[in-house]
This record gives structure tokens, sequence and C-alpha cells, in this order.
């Protein structure tokens, strides 16, 4: 019996804190499977890299790795694209509670693929890079950077240069907004959840207070450590958990799971302070909160930094969707850009779920972007 999309429920984002919501928003294949009596819908992973790739800090990689996975079929006339890009610390398997034959991205009719950013630990990251760049050596790289890479992926690897559509959530939603006014002609649709143009500056310093937690830690060793700083990685899960779900999710003890009676909040606390991200690397982790911090559209080749002016340059059609109670992007801020966007569908989540619910981090949240996106793209 099916309880939410491809099996995103409560109790996958409780079990342990904070690191199960990203299981959720993950949306794991073997929790998929189970989730539907139709066939298994799977992902196949591949690997592309890219020969001295220049990224905008002026460094040039050796070699930059982006792994992406597809699903479905590449039709013969090449117009059944749809790109998800990954968010914060996620793998390709991160928009799951999105794809199948009863969701909004039907493998049978869309050849979708999914790809993950720099510095997850498995496309190039500060973990796996070699030296003069490994680790703290690593260089910073944007949602531009990244943009290029995918950009080069679907033409080198499928001759694609046109996609109907491109849907991100997160760090994703930052690339499908660089998508936008980088390549106004790409996409047919745009579609954003839980994300802005524009990372403003209560974000950042947010994001800085994490760094911060991290780097506090005397095992972190300016990022050289030998073995992971798990101090700071714990003040890091507590300092996200204060952000993650909204004040009304923890007001009503929406953790609290059925399946789970005797759960407890210093159980769900704790699970937070353990292991937030599990096996996540510190260098890692720090890299994507850079590359976090550093979007802003208005800083697009031709815009000199005038974010207003790059958001009306946007030609796609685009679904906005901001959660109602999301604290790393307020639905304040999307409303704000949205009077800049030609064609824009301004649609908040209602939600106490916070930043998860662009994720479908629970039933009914699931249901109501499944909706709104399968509509969208008719």
């Amino acid at each position: 019996m099916k309880s939410g999309p491809r099996g995103v429920e409560r109790r996958h984002v409780l079990q342990t804190g904070g690191a199960l919501w990203i299981a959720a928003a993950l949306a794991p294949a073997a929790q998929a499977a189970k989730a539907t009596d139709m066939a298994e819908i799977k992902g196949v992973e591949h690997a592309y890299s890219l020969r001295n790739f220049q990224l905008e800090c002026g460094v040039t990689l050796p070699e930059a790795k982006v792994v992406y996975a597809t699903y479905g079929t590449l039709n013969p006339a090449k117009d059944n694209v749809v790109l998800v890009p990954s968010h914060y610390m996620a793998d390709w398997h991160g928009y799951e509670w999105l794809i199948g034959p009863d969701l909004a991205l039907d493998p049978g009719r869309y050849f979708i693929v999914a790809t993950e950013l720099f510095g997850n630990g498995r496309s190039s990251s500060p973990s796996n890079t070699p030296e003069p760049f490994h680790g703290p050596r690593f260089p910073v790289t944007t949602i531009r950077d990244n943009v290029e890479a995918v950009r080069r992926l679907l033409a080198d690897a499928f001759a694609v240069s046109h996609v109907r559509a491109i849907i991100g959530f997160s760090m994703g939603g930052q690339q499908a907004f660089q998508w936008a006014v980088s390549h106004p002609d790409f996409a047919d649709r745009i579609v954003v959840t839980a994300a802005t143009a524009k990372t403003y500056g209560h974000g950042v310093v947010r994001l800085e207070g994490q760094i911060s937690a991290l780097t506090a830690d005397p095992a972190f060793n300016n990022g050289d450590y030998a073995a992971p700083p798990a101090r700071g990685l714990s003040a890091f899960g507590m300092v996200w958990a204060g952000w993650l779900f909204s004040q009304g999710w923890w007001r009503k003890e929406l953790w609290r799971d059925p399946a789970k009676p005797d759960l407890t909040l210093d159980q769900v606390i704790d699970g937070f302070r353990k292991d937030f991200i599990p096996g996540a690397d510190a260098n890692n982790l720090i890299l994507q909160m850079r590359t976090w911090e550093k979007h802003d559209v208005g800083f697009t080749p031709g815009f000199n930094g005038d974010t207003e002016r790059a958001l009306k340059s946007i030609r796609t059609r685009l679904l906005y969707m901001p959660s109602e109670t999301d604290l790393y992007f307020p639905v304040q801020d999307a409303a704000y850009e949205a009077a800049f966007i030609p064609g824009v569908t301004l649609k908040p989540i209602p939600s106490l779920w916070g930043h998860t619910a662009g994720a479908a981090s629970n039933p009914a949240d699931g249901r109501f972007l499944n909706t709104a996106i399968r509509d969208f793209l008719k």
C-alpha cells in the first residue's frame, strides 16, 4: 500500500533525527521500489570527465568529474529530456519522490538526467581530488561552474542542446535559476522549489555559523585533519537542526513517529548531533556551503551584479515554489524575486516542514509538488 510519493514517509525523516530527512529527500531506490506496484524504476549511474576545466575563480582543474544518472530512454528527436540537478550533499537519487509512472516525471515519457554537484564526495570534491587541490586546497566552485559542466555533459554525452524542463530543489533550484539566466532558451520550463536566485545576507550568516562550528574543532587543523573532526561535525549538525524545520514543526512535535511511539525529543536532537549527514567529509561540507554562499545570478556575465536585471532577463516559463515556512530561503525573498520574473507562477508550498517541504519530506507535500509540477509541464 502506498503511503506517500515513492515511499517518502515521515518515519524516514525522523528515525535518527537529522540524518534521515536526507534519506527522505534522496528517496533511495530500494525504498522507492517498495512504494510502487509497477516495475522498478531504476536510474543508471554514469560519470563524465572534463579535461582542463577552468573554474570561474580562474583555477583550472586537470580533470573534473560529474557523477550523474539517467532514467528512461532518450527519444530519436532528443526532445524528451528533463534535467534534475542535485542539492546540498545529495547524490542522484535526490528526486525519486518525483520520478515514476504515477508521478510528475514518468520515465516512460521523459529521459531524466540527474546530476551531482561538485563537492558532494562523488563528483570532483576536496576529498577525492589529488594534490595540489586535495582537501582545503580545492578551489571554491560556483553554481555557474556546475551549470557549465552539466551543459558540456549534455552536449558531449547525448548531443542535447535543449531540454523540456529543469527542476531543482534547494541548491538544485539555484542551478535551475542560473540555467534560466545563463541559457535563456535552453529549457521549455523551469521549476524551482525551496531556493532563491541569490543567497542573501541572512543566508550567508547561517552558512557561516555552520562553517564556524566545523572549523572551531582543533582537530579540523585548517582542513588538514588526520581523522574526521568529530566535535566540529557534531556542532555543525546542531546548528543545522535549528534551521531545517519550522518553529511550528517543532511546536506541533511533527517529529513524532507512530511507528516509534517511544521516540523522544532528546533522541531526535541526539540524531542531529551524532550523525546528521552520515560519513560526510568536513572539507566537502564547507566547499558546498561556499558554493551556496556565493550564488547570485546578478554576477552572470553581462549583468554586473544586478540581480533584478538578471531576473528580468528570464524568458522561460518558471514555476516558483517556496516553502511557506522555509528558514533558509524565506517565502518573502521568493515573492521579492518573483516580482521581477516575466511569466513566473509563484505557488508557495503550504507546509510546516520548513526547507524540507521542497523535497517532499512528507506525503502531503509530495502530493502537492507532484500535482503542481505535473500540471505545469503539460
